[in-house]
């Protein structure tokens, strides 16, 4: 995507792998199986923590 000039973030937890992969733009997930979440937290909070997470993605993007 980025070859054809559409900037893209990954999402993930394989920090290494990204690293390794020499992607451009990716971010740390919170967990394997809950990238985006946290199940243990309160509605709110998960909320709060999702939108913290998109909004880096969204700054990411603009660099």
């Amino acid at each position: 995507m980025e070859q054809n000039g559409m900037p893209a973030v990954l999402i993930t937890n394989l920090v290494s792998i990204a690293t390794n992969m020499k992607v451009n733009r990716f971010i740390s997930g919170v967990s394997i199986p809950h990238l985006l979440g946290n199940p243990s937290l309160n509605p709110d909070d998960e909320k709060k923590l999702r939108r913290d997470i998109i909004q880096k993605v969204l700054t990411l993007l603009t660099m």
